[in-house]
């Protein structure tokens, strides 16, 4: 007779896991992991640049705002196909006028979602402008899970 075993969460097979090679500087205060290895998944989430528009379109003009706004709808996209934030393997942040005060607020902001979990590969890219006036921020991701 099979007894059921009881898997721990960290014995539980990942379709990625994230590594910071002790060969470089250590990214965590950062809020990024320097590699995503993909290896066991049976979906690929490919999550479009997400902006600060809330669901009537409207468009706050507050950095902070936004930047809550864009990983609340990413979470939105997620919670619709029944995944989480901890799924995301690499993200792309793209920001207007980038400054080390935004830069700084947004790694606060992933170090509060991302909370005790390794955080995503990730690229901030400062851009003069994007899609729609007055948006400062949009955020792409990639999540991979079973």
């Amino acid at each position: 007779m099979n007894l059921p075993i009881e898997v721990t969460e960290q014995q539980k097979i990942r379709p990625f896991r994230l590594i910071n090679p002790n060969t470089l500087y250590n990214p965590k205060p950062f809020a990024y992991s320097h590699v995503a290895e993909v290896k066991h998944f049976l979906r690929v989430l490919h999550i479009s640049g997400q902006g600060g528009e809330n669901k009537q379109g409207q468009l706050s003009l507050d950095f902070a705002e936004q930047v809550h706004q864009a990983f609340l709808n990413i979470q939105h996209v997620l919670k619709e196909v029944e995944v989480s934030l901890h799924d995301i393997a690499v993200l792309r942040i793209l920001i207007v006028d980038h400054t080390p005060k935004k830069h700084h607020f947004l790694i606060t902001k992933m170090q509060e979602l991302w909370n005790q979990h390794d955080f995503p590969a990730c690229t901030l890219i400062p851009v003069p402008c994007l899609a729609i006036p007055g948006m400062q921020v949009e955020i792409e991701a990639t999540a991979y899970c079973f």
